[in-house]
């Protein structure tokens, strides 16, 4: 492979975002300018083929652009700093494996891995809906519930990894209906993302209404003045607004930024923050809610964001 640290001047970074069904990987500038992307099928179920596949794409890249650069990926769960192996990862033949180390060797330098929650609130601090804010918290609301934390350009990881997994708390000062709330995937009743996932919100609709809508087509009933869809919005918003309070009152973020399905609602930014005024601790709120400006293209950007630009040099010179 072409030695990185020769080629560094055009300060390439290249991002790869590991889903379920896709790998797709950009070349990012320094200036978030993309030169290049594609997507290829994942090798579902075939550790050793994601590992090949995420390599060879990004050398395909390389030899297109001539150089090579700093390489960061986002997946579906984390990295155990106790273990060094991936766990809570929805791509579940990633779990119990040292995904990062496997694909250091195979690409011949470091890389970093990261949550892809984390990748998205990276991506949108640095150049998207919360560029300049010191403190950003990036909520993803879609098939699940993510969340990560950016504190001034730097993603917040935890000694756990865990850091902004606000989904897996219970959703804060319960109506009596709503506890001991929906069974969640991780064993608990009442989790934010039983109430505010895609999913989450569908079933609150048929549990009161019937038929058997999606969220997509729940959002466009309400849009066209369907009294049901109406009010399962507004159920939505008001749970919204008390899981994001409780947020602001622990991390007091500048701007919390939303991705995922779910978060083309656009009356949230509207609604939640005049809803989320009597649950925060505080006589003034300054805190803004607002949609993401990468859209789909968050995750993988935020992945190529992983190297800061004056460290790419010294870390990929390690395998000169």
């Amino acid at each position: 492979m072409q030695d990185a640290a020769d080629h560094l001047e055009t300060d390439t970074r290249y991002g790869v975002d590991v889903g379920g069904t896709k790998i797709e990987a950009i070349a990012l500038s320094s200036d978030g300018k993309v030169h290049d992307r594609k997507r290829i099928p994942t090798p579902r179920g075939d550790y050793g083929g994601t590992v090949r596949a995420i390599a060879d794409l990004v050398c395909a890249m390389e030899r297109r652009a001539g150089h090579s650069g700093t390489v960061g990926v986002g997946i579906p769960g984390t990295v155990s700093p106790s273990t060094g192996l991936v766990k809570n990862a929805n791509s579940t033949w990633l779990i119990g494996k040292p995904f990062d180390r496997d694909l250091a060797e195979a690409l011949e330098r470091p890389v970093r891995v990261a949550n892809d929650a984390n990748c998205f609130a990276l991506s949108e601090a640095v150049d998207g809906a919360g560029r300049q804010a010191a403190v950003v918290f990036g909520v993803i609301i879609g098939t699940g519930t993510g969340g990560g934390l950016v504190v001034n350009g730097e993603v917040i990881i935890g000694p756990n990894a865990i850091a902004g997994e606000w989904g897996h708390n219970p959703l804060p000062w319960p109506a009596e209906n709503e506890s001991p709330g929906p069974r969640c995937y991780c064993g608990k009743r009442g989790c934010i993302e039983t109430f505010l996932s895609g999913p989450g919100l569908a079933r609150d609709h048929a549990m009161i209404n019937q038929g058997d809508l999606t969220a997509e087509a729940i959002a466009t009933h309400a849009e066209e003045s369907d009294e049901r869809a109406l009010n399962t919005i507004a159920r939505y918003e008001e749970r919204m607004a008390r899981a994001l309070a409780s947020v602001i009152n622990v991390i007091d973020p500048n701007v919390i930024v939303l991705g995922g399905g779910c978060s083309k609602i656009g009356r949230l930014y509207r609604n939640v923050p005049r809803l989320w005024n009597r649950y925060v601790f505080s006589d003034e709120i300054t805190t803004e809610l607002r949609p993401n400006v990468h859209g789909d293209s968050s995750g993988v950007r935020g992945a190529a964001w992983l190297w800061p630009s004056k460290q790419s040099r010294s870390a990929a010179s390690q395998y000169s």
